[in-house]
């Protein structure tokens, strides 16, 4: 029967899997890699071959495994199976945290509790499918286990091509997993002599709008950028507010510009990108006085299929300089009714729209490079503990300390992440398998498959091909603080990867939420099938 291929066994897996509370950095995240690494050494297959089962780290001490089963007709042809075991964290469970990685256990309380959850959650219980609730099990346990599913029967002789599955860690924050696995599969196709056809990732299907109940197979995943507006005002004593401006009232016009601009999605045939929304922000004061706060910063999350990054920069610096005037008019507006009641005449003022590479240059010019590159790694060495997104604002932030004769003045910069856009809507292979999963999924679960260019909850499959050239990435990266310094992308090796891609997995709803769930008869007793005539289908024509 195996370890994992009945509904049963592989619904325990995951279970398995989900009681690691596996949060992006957090000790338990090198844990779930362990127990993968010490389950998949159960398979007789990796008693006899060591080798194929390899544990590799990342530079921060991260842990990622690749598991390698050769088929036993000779070939080079080899399949990547892949996915991420990190999750988000469960502060969204409210009283109902202690449960959060306990499936059996939080899907009880659900259950008992039914009628007092959302209206969609209960809509889905009343059709007496099985769920299964808990933080993971959607996004994305169930998807590993199946990927163990098939390297065991891989290893039972079942693919007439090598399968190399690969877990990571990270994908939730900066995909430092997948980031160092790059490297790793070229050093492994070169060991073994492999010909990588394509990677499947198996993220789950995401719900295209409320009430979606079709399945989704994606030839590709979104791009992402993290683009970043620092805000320097002039500073004022409250009393005073209109001899300054304040940076919360900068970024205040910033939001109010990018927040879901409809203007700043791409369209690919039916497919649209959601439009930008904020991840962040906030003023830069350190502490409480009367001085206005006239350094801020908002931070947007922006997804794209097809632009290049220099069209993304130009748009997003025509957007802050529409948005700037619109500061400038309403300041303007505001003081000259002040004004009219104490008899003054209300100066102009403008607003200057930067790169940070123009910052830089501008302060460099002021201070010198060995003065700004002394600031620079002084920061960066004090404040390693934080995050790579306060990181960088701590940087454009010090750097515009140099720069005040440029104040007022808004500054675009990227933080960390960036997920290259990559897609295969033309590549024949990936043509064949999408069809054939689609046919077999509609067949066994009776429903609608949709074919979509883009995977839109972002993927490390982003990572697998780099469709812009290096040089064409100029834009992005001369205005990220931190590239090369704690943050890079292995473009040389993803360039040689240049793989065709593809996203398939199980079904759920609520990723990221408190109500996470899987559908579990669909995921574990249809989809392995489905899998398996996929898999053999990239195999279908031998050298």
């Amino acid at each position: 029967m195996g370890n994992w291929q009945t509904k049963e066994q592989l619904k325990d897996l995951t279970i398995s899997l989900c009681e690691y509370a596996s949060v992006s950095g957090s000790e338990e995240e090198i844990g779930i890699m362990e127990f993968v690494d010490y389950q998949l050494k159960r398979l007789e297959y990796f008693k006899e071959h060591e080798s194929h089962l390899q544990t590799h780290y990342t530079d921060d001490g991260r842990k990622f495994v690749s598991a390698l089963v050769k088929s036993r007709k000779k070939t080079k042809k080899t399949l990547i199976i892949m996915g991420h075991l990190d999750v988000v964290d469960v502060e969204d469970y409210g009283e109902w945290k202690h449960l959060a990685f306990r499936p059996r256990e939080l899907t009880e309380q659900m259950l008992a509790q039914k009628d007092n959850l959302p209206a969609d959650v209960q809509n889905d219980l009343e059709k007496g499918e099985e769920w299964l609730f808990g933080r993971g099990v959607m996004d994305m346990k169930a998807g590993i286990a199946l990927c163990m599913s098939m390297i065991e029967k891989a290893a039972e002789g079942a693919f007439e091509g090598n399968l190399l599955m690969l877990a990571v860690p990270d994908e939730e924050v900066n995909s430092t997993g997948m980031r160092a696995a790059v490297g790793k599969l070229l050093e492994i196709s070169d060991e073994h002599d492999l010909k990588y056809e394509m990677a499947w990732n198996t993220e789950p299907v995401f719900s295209g709008f409320p009430g979606d109940e079709s399945l989704y197979v994606y030839r590709g995943s979104l791009g992402k950028v993290l683009p970043g507006f620092y805000c320097y005002g002039e500073e004022a004593h409250v009393a005073e507010p209109f001899s300054g401006i304040n940076g919360n009232f900068m970024t205040s016009y910033l939001s109010d510009a990018f927040e879901l601009n409809p203007e700043l999605t791409e369209q690919t045939g039916s497919q649209k990108t959601p439009p930008p929304t904020s991840l962040l922000q906030k003023d830069l004061k350190s502490d409480y006085s009367t001085q206005i706060p006239h350094t801020a910063v908002v931070l947007f999350n922006l997804l794209f299929m097809k632009k290049k990054m220099k069209d993304v920069t130009e748009e997003l610096l025509e957007v802050a300089e529409k948005a700037s005037k619109r500061i400038i008019q309403a300041y303007d507006e505001r003081e000259r009714v002040f004004a009219k009641s104490h008899d003054y005449e209300p100066e102009k003022k403008q607003i200057r729209i930067l790169t940070y590479e123009e910052l830089w240059q501008h302060a460099v010019n002021q201070v010198g490079e060995e003065e700004v590159k002394r600031q620079i790694s002084f920061i960066q060495a004090n404040e390693s503990q934080l995050d790579d997104r306060d990181v960088t604002i701590h940087t454009v932030h010090h750097i515009a300390g140099f720069c005040k004769d440029l104040a007022p003045m808004v500054v675009l910069f990227y933080a960390p992440p960036f997920y290259p856009a990559v897609e295969s809507v033309e590549h024949s292979l990936v043509d064949r398998v999408a069809r054939k999963v689609k046919q077999e999924a509609e067949q066994v679960q009776d429903i609608s498959v949709t074919d979509l260019p883009y995977f839109p909850g972002l993927s490390d499959l982003s990572y697998l091909q780099l469709p812009d050239r290096r040089d064409s990435l100029g834009s992005m990266l001369k205005n990220m603080p931190l590239w090369e310094v704690t943050y890079d992308l292995p473009l040389e090796a993803m360039e040689k990867l240049n793989l065709p891609v593809m996203n398939f997995g199980p079904l759920g709803r609520g990723a990221h939420s408190w109500t996470e769930r899987l559908q579990v008869t669909y995921s574990f007793d249809h989809l392995p099938k489905v899998m398996e005539k996929g898999i053999k289908e990239v195999f279908a024509q031998m050298d």
